[in-house]
C-alpha cells in the first residue's frame, strides 16, 4: 500500500547526471522564490530533485529549504502530471519565507508550466 502522501527514495532524481540531464534539457519556470525546470520522461512515473546552492547559507539553512521544498511538493504531488522529471531549485528570498509563501510559489510555477492535473 502506497501512502498518498509519501515521498519514496525511488520518486527522487539522487544522481548528478540525472540533474544535470533536466538542468540541460529541461524547460525552466521561474519566480521570486523558485526554479523549476520541468523534462518530459518516457516512464509513467515523475521524479524530483531538490537543490540550494551554497550561495543561499550555510549548510543548517540549505537543508532548511531543502525541508520547506520537499514538504510543499510532497502536499500537492497528487495534483501533478505523472511521466516528468522536475528539479526545484531554491532562491536567495526563499530564506525568509515559511511553508505558506512556498506552497504559493510552487503552485504558481506548476500552473505556469502546465504540470497540474485537470480537474472535471
Amino acid at each position: 500500500m502506497v501512502k498518498r502522501f509519501a515521498l519514496p527514495k525511488c520518486s527522487r532524481l539522487c544522481q548528478n547526471k540525472s540533474f544535470q540531464a533536466v538542468y540541460r534539457a529541461g524547460k525552466s519556470y521561474a519566480n521570486k522564490y523558485l526554479v523549476l525546470y520541468v523534462l518530459p520522461n518516457r516512464t509513467a512515473k515523475r521524479q524530483i530533485g531538490f537543490a540550494a546552492g551554497k550561495r543561499l547559507g550555510c549548510a543548517v539553512v540549505r537543508n532548511r529549504l531543502k525541508r520547506l521544498l520537499r514538504e510543499s511538493y510532497r502536499l500537492h504531488q497528487s495534483n501533478l502530471i505523472n511521466g516528468v522529471d522536475l528539479v526545484l531549485v531554491a532562491r536567495q528570498p526563499l530564506t525568509n519565507a515559511g511553508l505558506a509563501q512556498v506552497n504559493r510559489a510552487f503552485l504558481e510555477l506548476c500552473a505556469k508550466a502546465k504540470i497540474m492535473v485537470e480537474k472535471s
